[in-house]
């Protein structure tokens, strides 16, 4: 589970990652990373640790399996939360085959969109 300081709640939050962030996308999820220097612009907080927002339609199917998508990107971006620059914002929305991807499909995908949404910098420097 992502502690609530990781949770991007905010719908300010969320616009401006969907639309001015770097966008990655994979068969079963979409990413959308805005950068810490782009959420100033927008007025939210780029202080402190990433945070991190999902977004699951009804396309992806009934509420009991959106609910457990959700919580499978809950739980392996929790893993991954340090890979993000600090202050950054994330948006994960899950395509509609994420319904029936496996937990290892499906964060193989989100580590295909994190790698190319990531600025390969950031990543230098937590090694």
């Amino acid at each position: 589970m992502l502690t609530a300081g990781s949770r991007l709640t905010d719908p300010e939050g969320f616009r401006a990652a969907s639309r001015r962030g770097r966008r990655a996308g994979s068969r079963s999820v979409v990413t959308h990373l805005l950068p810490p220097e782009g959420t100033q612009v927008v007025g939210v907080s780029g202080a402190g640790s990433a945070r991190v927002g999902f977004v699951v339609s009804k396309a992806v199917g009934t509420a009991v399996v959106r609910n457990q998508v959700k919580r499978r990107l809950r739980h392996a971006m929790r893993d991954r939360l340090d890979a993000l620059p600090a202050g950054s914002l994330l948006v994960v929305r899950a395509q509609a085959p994420a319904a029936t991807a496996s937990y290892p499909e499906l964060v193989a995908d989100l580590d295909r969109c994190l790698q190319r949404v990531v600025p390969s910098d950031a990543m230098a420097g937590e090694a």
